[in-house]
């Protein structure tokens, strides 16, 4: 057995009403005014006005953010750090999906240290603690409550930004089904799938280990057990539940096995052509999947039996199956099956895959991959 290390030294909490506690948690941090950073659904539809009176009810007040964007750019990091200075917030509550988180923990790392958030893109560029954050994802999702990396877009580049480090862990995490209830049916299918991929990545990683294999396998059971019920009825609790769990489960899993090749080609078609990241995971990943086929085989047949709905023989199972099936299960959910149905243009493949191979990720994807592989990857899933 190769070597492995981990650590979770967060505060989670998990279940239904549990937004309840965020004025318990906000006392144990010492802190006094709130900076919330959503987005503008959230808000919208009265969920962030929810975040402000646990707060005011508990005597602590708060500013809001309302205006991140999917695949949030460095233009909206700037505004909001300058918004979270002018206020004298003390700490961050990230209130959202993956876009808020990131954007929170962009704002966070800039405005204790200073300067704009390229300057600390890679690893190990942010030199300490962080203005506090309390994570309340309202997607299921991302995990990026659990995780130690932040993904903006530069839109001077058309590409996708990476901080990377243990600092920007938020300190505190929510996770309350009823709070993912009312996510559309596109956001809630494309957030699953994007869950799904983190675990599923992770579990086929060469940086995977006996402890991020035990987070990915629990949590490719919780979300292959309840992704279609989940996205059929987001009313139904258990299944909320289930999906917040898997995807917390899953963040953990690929913050200690990283990722793979979905994920260093994804960054870049939601870069140039602004497809939300799940959707673009989801349409990559059969293809990917049939790439690693012969080096990663050994682990799809519990991935397959995870996901699909009817147990398979593992006399009769084929490995090239588990692509099949995740075929299937887009189509179930409604999400597009090729590049070209979500606006990609074939002409930006060349540089596309040159902005994936800075990624890496591909260097821990379980079959070695070239640009050309990349390439001719994004070719076979346009």
């Amino acid at each position: 057995m190769k070597e492995f290390a981990f650590s979770i030294p967060q505060n989670i909490k998990v279940g239904a009403g549990s937004l309840s506690r965020l004025p318990e948690l906000v006392k144990e941090l010492g802190k006094k005014k709130a900076y919330i950073i959503s987005g503008p659904h959230l808000f919208k539809i009265g969920m962030v006005s929810k975040c402000q009176r646990e707060l005011r009810n508990a005597g602590i007040t708060s500013a809001c953010f309302t205006e991140t964007e999917a695949n949030p750019s460095t233009t909206t990091v700037e505004k909001a750090t300058e918004e979270f200075k002018a206020c004298n917030a003390d700490f961050i509550v990230a209130f959202g999906g993956g876009s808020p988180l990131d954007v929170a923990k962009a704002v966070a790392v800039v405005a204790a240290y200073g300067g704009n958030i390229a300057d600390y893109e890679g690893a190990g560029k942010v030199k300490g603690p962080i203005v506090p954050i309390i994570a309340i994802p309202t997607t299921a999702g991302t995990g990026s409550e659990v995780t130690a990396f932040s993904v903006i877009t530069d839109h001077n580049r058309s590409y996708k930004l990476t901080v990377a480090s243990n600092y920007l862990l938020p300190l505190y995490a929510i996770l309350d089904p009823e709070l993912i209830s009312s996510v559309p049916r596109r956001t809630a299918a494309a957030c699953g799938v994007d869950a799904m991929v983190h675990a599923l990545e992770a579990y086929v990683s060469l940086g995977a280990s006996p402890f991020s294999d035990m987070f990915a396998e629990k949590a490719l059971k919780l979300i292959g057990a309840n992704i279609r019920k989940y996205v059929a009825d987001r009313t139904d609790k258990e299944a909320c539940e289930a999906m917040m769990t898997g995807s917390l489960f899953a963040g953990i899993a690929f913050s200690h096995a990283r990722l793979g090749n979905v994920h260093a080609m994804s960054h870049p078609v939601s870069a140039f052509f602004d497809v939300p990241h799940g959707e673009a995971n989801a349409i990559l990943l059969p293809t990917v999947l049939d790439f690693n086929m012969t080096v990663a085989a050994e682990k799809y047949y519990f991935i397959y039996n995870a996901i699909a709905e009817n147990e398979m023989n593992e006399k009769v199972f084929k490995p090239e199956m588990l692509g099949t099936e995740i075929r299937l299960l887009n189509h179930e959910l409604g999400i597009p099956s090729s590049l070209s149905a979500v606006g990609v243009d074939s002409a930006k493949f060349n540089v596309m895959a040159d902005d994936a191979m800075k990624s890496g990720n591909i260097f821990v994807n379980p079959r070695k991959t070239t640009k050309n592989d990349i390439i001719n990857l994004y070719n076979q899933s346009f």
